[in-house]
């Protein structure tokens, strides 16, 4: 029999952080979920709120909080341009500050500690797709600066942390993930074009919408995060996960126009600053290391993604 474990998820109230809290009470754990609801949503979670396994703990990153736990998953920061450029230096203390109480936690408690990274910190790629050992192209002073070199930041700590004072860490780097709790309103492409279709609007397509992206389902990305904090401790990553099937951003919008049945037109803006053209994970090290690659295909995903924004919409 497995031993139930007590783990942390700070920015537990989120899109990702509500998934893995379910997946993480589904297996026996006892869960603490941290946040402060500056993009955590309580709906994500009410029904969680009942069980006893589960406790619900608002608080910031940014200051330190103690507690006893065997794991922590450090989630907490606004992952959409229209968030985290609402306050960009809010945005880079949670990404910094966050991690640093968070590391000080785990070493304070001996806990192994799992890092959300992401693809930006990849910024507007010269490889492609994106291995690991790729170091970037990353506007320093940029719109999504805070978001990006945060991360990139956080990533420096968790190493450090774990060269200098042996602290079990794993770090993800997330590529473009969606599905059921996303916030209609998060400016990402994927809810975008959903609430647009939904409503018969226009859908608003940046440049010629040939930049690519590569869209991930909330439950393979979920599933990779376990695995990857079950990994043996010396398995630190960095490591990408996403699913490598790229598509551009018109031919997602076409799909979702006709999954929906909308009458929305498109329409082309002119493209925003830093925006990379291309955005594709390389995944052998996930496979690899971790046997895990994603299953659920793009057209599943939407259906699953457009069920979820009918209801609440």
């Amino acid at each position: 029999m497995i031993t139930p474990k007590k783990i942390l998820v700070t920015g537990g109230a989120g899109f990702v952080g509500s998934h893995l809290c379910e997946r993480l009470l589904k297996e026996g754990n006892e869960v603490y979920c941290l946040d402060n609801f500056f993009t955590g949503q309580k709906q994500n979670i009410l029904h969680l709120l009942d069980n006893p396994y589960f406790e619900l703990i608002r608080h910031d990153v940014t200051a330190p909080y103690f507690i006893e736990a065997d794991e922590i998953y450090n989630l907490a920061c606004p992952a959409s341009p229209i968030h985290y450029q609402h306050n960009p230096i809010k945005t880079i203390k949670t990404s910094v500050m966050g991690a640093i109480n968070m590391l000080g936690l785990a070493k304070r408690i001996n806990a192994k500690i799992l890092q959300a990274s992401t693809s930006e910190v990849y910024g507007d790629p010269h490889i492609h797709p994106q291995p690991e050992s790729y170091w970037g192209n990353v506007n320093p002073i940029g719109e999504r600066s805070c978001y990006d070199e945060g991360k990139r930041c956080a990533e420096t700590l968790f190493m450090d942390y774990h060269k200098q004072n042996n602290v079990k860490i794993k770090i993800i780097r997330i590529f473009n993930t969606y599905g059921p709790k996303m916030h209609p309103d998060d400016g990402r492409v994927v809810s975008n074009f959903i609430v647009q279709a939904l409503k018969n609007q226009d859908i608003t397509v940046y440049g010629k919408g040939q930049q690519t992206r590569s869209f991930q389902y909330v439950d393979d990305l979920v599933e990779g995060m376990i695995r990857m904090m079950a990994s043996p401790d010396q398995f630190t990553g960095p490591v990408n996960m996403g699913n490598p099937n790229e598509f551009t951003i018109l031919e997602l919008a076409e799909k979702v126009i006709e999954l929906t049945g909308s009458n929305s037109k498109i329409i082309y803006k002119p493209l925003p600053s830093d925006d990379p053209m291309m955005r594709q994970p390389d995944i052998s090290q996930a496979k690899k290391e971790l046997k895990w690659s994603p299953k659920i295909e793009l057209d599943e995903g939407l259906i699953k993604t457009i069920e979820f924004f009918k209801s609440v919409i």
